[in-house]
């Protein structure tokens, strides 16, 4: 019961029954597992399926070129072919000063690539969150020497700071100010206390406060968010939205491993870029949809869940008897309102960058049929594996399937999950009142 990559000579997420041997991987943190040791397993190439005769269509010389080169990557680990230099965009995003400010390696983390997705354009405070951020690559300089980096960051942020004060005080919505205003408090206090540690020459207490400062720049940013900022197309209105921001607790028990007994992921999932694809997964979340399912793929480059028990290869709404579908939903930087329906290299943006990509360990996105564009329904699945395909930044997946959400706390544990582990629940803990036309509470 779980969905593949491999479809005829094109590889893809995509929605189906047969099973995959498990392929475990290597990556291991400080988590809420019950027990924790280190273990290593062997790699096992993804099986190959191929599509139903039914389901074959003709491919362009450059599908096929990528699709090959794809399916040869994943396998054997050689580079895809360099089809993007050849590829001619028919539009050419302009440059913001976002853009210039983020420039540079691509952002991995997940908390970094949800602060940058928010809707809100306000460069004073990216001023301050950019050095905050860059405190995590002064960290890695051994031993107290990385302090002296650690420092001017924090100047350069405390600097921003003062200086743009008065600029992102005026960019909080008027009705979430009085809370802006205490974060931003907090945020200056805090830096106050990490100039202390820093002067203390506690290496060890720097990440720490980044992490606590860096929350409190996230809070302010989502307060200058001042209600949803778009109208969702006028066919997918009445369908469950996410209009906003929610995170769910997924607890899962683990199984025939000695070393892991339980972990509980949390997932941050994001209404704003993708408000029909988080919306669909909060209301069969609060279904209690995925409540006792199983892992279904798990091989070293995903984990997926989400194809339920029976013919069916998604959700069969009990008030309608009949599946429920979702479109493909994808924001673009400098675009307000998500393309839907099609893959941005259907649309020509061969360029284009998403504002939810494939760049985190962990990424979340609706899986769907080779196919058929609007074919996402329930199975969903974790981006694991960064590779030649999968480079952040440049990452075949991007434009195709649709992101919603990032795992932020035990996200490498994904990578321990195998076929057979169970998800024991999953939990709204924040954000459910962003939920719009709820069918959960739907008799039936």
């Amino acid at each position: 019961m779980s969905s593949f990559l491999y479809h005829h000579c094109c590889a893809t997420l995509c929605t189906s029954k047969p099973t995959f041997p498990p392929k475990l991987g290597y990556f291991r943190k400080n988590t809420r597992f019950m027990r924790v040791i280190p273990q290593c397993s062997s790699k096992i190439p993804p099986h190959i399926e191929f599509l139903d005769q039914q389901k074959k269509r003709r491919f362009s010389v450059k599908e096929c070129a990528i699709s090959i080169a794809l399916a040869v990557g994943l396998i054997t680990g050689t580079p895809a072919l360099p089809w993007e230099s050849n590829a001619q965009a028919s539009t050419s995003p302009v440059l913001s000063d976002l853009a210039v400010l983020i420039s540079g390696p691509p952002i991995k983390d997940p908390g970094a690539l949800l602060r940058y997705a928010l809707p809100i354009d306000n460069k004073a405070i990216r001023e301050v969150q950019k050095p905050l951020e860059d405190i995590t690559e002064s960290l890695k300089v051994a031993g107290l020497k990385a302090l002296d980096s650690v420092e001017r960051n924090l100047k350069q942020a405390s600097r921003a700071f003062k200086n743009g004060k008065s600029v992102i005080v005026s960019g909080l919505a008027e009705s979430k100010k009085e809370h802006g205003i205490e974060m931003l408090d907090k945020l200056e206090a805090g830096m106050g206390e990490l100039q202390q540690i820093v002067e203390d020459r506690n290496r060890d207490g720097v990440a720490p406060k980044q992490k606590e400062l860096l929350q409190y720049v996230g809070n302010v940013e989502e307060d200058m968010v001042d209600g949803f900022p778009y109208d969702v197309p006028e066919e997918y209105r009445n369908m469950p939205l996410l209009k906003g921001r929610a995170a769910v607790d997924m607890k899962v028990k683990v199984k025939d491993n000695p070393n892991v007994e339980q972990c509980i992921f949390h997932i941050v999932l994001d209404g704003y870029n993708a408000p029909v694809t988080a919306g669909n997964f909060v209301d069969l979340v609060e279904r209690h949809f995925y409540d006792g399912m199983e892992i279904q793929r798990a091989d070293g480059f995903v984990v997926q869940t989400g194809d339920p028990e029976g013919p069916a290869e998604g959700f069969i709404d009990p008030s309608t008897e009949k599946p429920r579908t979702i479109p493909l939903e994808i924001m673009v930087e400098g675009e307000k309102v998500p393309f839907y329906g099609a893959t941005l290299e259907e649309l020509g943006l061969y360029k284009a960058q998403t504002k939810l990509p494939f760049n985190a360990f962990g990424t979340m996105a609706m899986a769907r049929e080779e196919f058929e564009n609007n074919s996402g329904s329930s199975q969903v699945f974790w981006l694991l594996k960064e590779s030649e395909l999968t480079p952040s930044n440049a990452n075949i997946l991007d434009g195709r399937y649709a992101v919603f959400g990032y795992v932020t706390e035990n996200e490498d544990f994904l990578a321990d999950l195998k076929v057979g582990d169970v998800i024991e629940s999953i939990q709204v803990v924040s954000g459910l009142d962003n939920l719009v036309n709820p069918t959960y509470k739907i008799a039936g």
